[in-house]
């Protein structure tokens, strides 16, 4: 095995936009090294990515206000993206508690072993209720703290819908995916959706959460975690008049069109993404998994 060793010393700002520049972006010193300045250069290097040669040159017409503007609508992608998601994010936390307490209670989550999947063994299960401890035992919510002061102790954990408000989302979609399967099938069905394919849009709306709280790169990324797309016997306007792509930020904005259509149908979100599509100029929306006559999807054209 060859061992690598990293040999590469830091390069000062202005060392920075010297190599920029001869590698032809285009704009001043100043103008270049104002963005570096504020953000790293690795971290802008995602969105010139797409402008570079083999021999990593730039592409002739290549210019420092053309990447900030991707890097500008990344960003505020990401804070229309993570609206959206904090919204469906509460409204499934609320559905898994109810239906979860309703069945088995309060407690049942934590002293019920039944109220997981029979499948679930018992590390995976102790794993869990770990991790939701250490949640609501960081959690500063004056309502986690009432429980605490009161009832702490007789129970370590609170009553579901309590841990429910507290736990991370990522805790939250694993206790969604060993929750009994009626309860699962009944959330999904709250959204119209398959239990199989619900399940499969938690985990990316998470890992795209969490891509996003870092500020990292959406707009032209290929999703690591991919969602089923329902399938057209099952919900054909997802096809129609083209079945849209799961391995891109457009199939999430989708998710959250749907999602939202169930559980906040006048919030205006749609709008919001239609307008700020239509205000972005020059940005390639094949690049987001959108056809340039995106609009004209059942799906989207839903109340506009």
């Amino acid at each position: 095995m060859v061992v690598m060793v990293y040999e590469k010393s830091p390069k000062s700002i202005d060392e920075q936009v010297e190599l920029l520049q001869q590698r032809g972006m285009g704009g001043d010193a100043e103008s270049i090294a104002r963005r570096l300045t504020v953000v790293n250069y690795y971290r802008l290097s995602g969105y010139w990515y797409p402008f570079r040669e083999v021999d990593d040159s730039f592409r002739i017409g290549t210019h420092i206000d053309e990447i900030w503007y991707r890097y500008m609508f990344d960003r505020r992608l990401r804070l229309l993206l993570l609206d959206a998601i904090e919204r469906v994010e509460v409204s499934i936390r609320t559905k898994i508690a109810y239906q979860h307490s309703m069945k088995y209670g309060p407690f049942g989550y934590a002293t019920n072993p039944s109220s997981l999947l029979s499948s679930v063994d018992s590390t995976t299960r102790e794993a869990l209720l770990s991790r939701m401890h250490d949640e609501t035992k960081r959690s500063r919510e004056e309502f986690m703290e009432h429980f605490r002061t009161k009832y702490g102790d007789e129970h370590s954990l609170p009553p579901l819908w309590i841990a429910a408000e507290v736990m991370s989302m990522g805790a939250l979609v694993s206790l969604f995916k060993v929750c009994p399967k009626d309860i699962r099938d009944e959330v999904a069905r709250e959204f119209g959706i398959p239990e199989k394919v619900f399940a499969s849009w938690l985990l990316a709306l998470n890992a795209a959460r969490n891509i996003a709280a870092h500020h990292g790169r959406l707009w032209n990324r290929e999703l690591g975690i991919k969602p089923l797309i329902p399938r057209p016997f099952v919900q054909p306007w997802w096809h129609d008049p083209f079945t849209i792509s799961n391995n891109r930020v457009f199939a999430l904005l989708s998710i959250c069109r749907h999602c939202l259509e169930v559980i906040a149908p006048n919030s205006g979100w749609p709008k919001r993404v239609s307008s700020f599509i239509e205000d972005s100029r020059g940005i390639p929306l094949r690049a987001m998994g959108m056809p340039d006559h995106w609009k004209e999807h059942r799906l989207w054209s839903i109340g506009s």
